[in-house]
């Protein structure tokens, strides 16, 4: 997924802030379900920040994952104080190629399950006892025990962070409103290879989806524990 030969960037962590309010009045006639956050009843999934996508050498480099890096740290950071579940996913595949399927030759490269690639960026790295979601597709939820999870922890409120945008995120997102999950997407917290394709899964989910919003007004909900 993704190409290494895009540039410049559509975003940086610099002005990630400013792109993500510009993004949110242009959706804004169709971001008409806005929500609160259910804090007891929350939690965040990390979709596929590893290696294989991050680094700049990778065939699947994904330039929006470096520009949310450290907005997605401070949320990470943010749930975990506030108690809340974090759930990483790693898009893998075996190595003797078992599970790729139409992926297989759909995209250059795959992601080898167990392979240095494969890592989640060292600065969002899960803690002992958060739960990793190995995935073979887009969605989390596709052949997965995710919903189990999510169905034992109690949660109601998914947010969506991470990258691709437009295919692992906004399938994810999909799939968690078609289980009747409370989707809150944040513009400044998941990232794509363009500036269109972002825009447009933005535009999609906040029509039918999910709430898109910021990762302020999540960590602002967050800190809400409490009052």
């Amino acid at each position: 997924m993704g190409s290494s030969d895009i540039t410049p960037p559509y975003a940086t962590a610099e002005d990630i802030g400013s792109k993500a309010s510009a993004w949110l009045e242009r959706i804004r006639p169709y971001n008409q379900h806005e929500m609160r956050l259910n804090v007891s009843a929350s939690a965040l999934i990390v979709v596929d920040m590893q290696r294989f996508f991050l680094e700049e050498a990778s065939p699947s480099f994904t330039c929006g994952g470096l520009a949310i890096l450290p907005t997605l740290k401070h949320l990470v950071a943010s749930f975990r104080l506030a108690g809340r579940p974090v759930i990483f996913t790693q898009h893998v595949h075996h190595p003797g190629d078992l599970d790729s399927g139409i992926m297989g030759w759909w995209w250059e490269g795959k992601c080898l399950e167990g392979s240095a690639e494969s890592a989640i960026h060292p600065e969002l790295a899960p803690l002992p006892g958060e739960k990793v979601v190995l995935k073979h597709r887009y969605s989390a939820f596709y052949n997965t025990d995710l919903e189990t999870v999510l169905r034992c922890l109690k949660v109601e409120d998914l947010v969506v962070t991470g990258i691709m945008t437009n295919m692992c995120c906004e399938s994810t997102a999909r799939d968690a409103y078609y289980r009747d999950y409370r989707v809150f997407f944040p513009a400044d917290a998941t990232g794509s290879i363009t500036e269109e394709m972002h825009v447009a899964s933005l535009l999609n989910l906040a029509f039918g989806f999910a709430h898109v919003t910021t990762a302020a007004d999540i960590v602002e909900q967050l800190g809400g524990i409490g009052d």
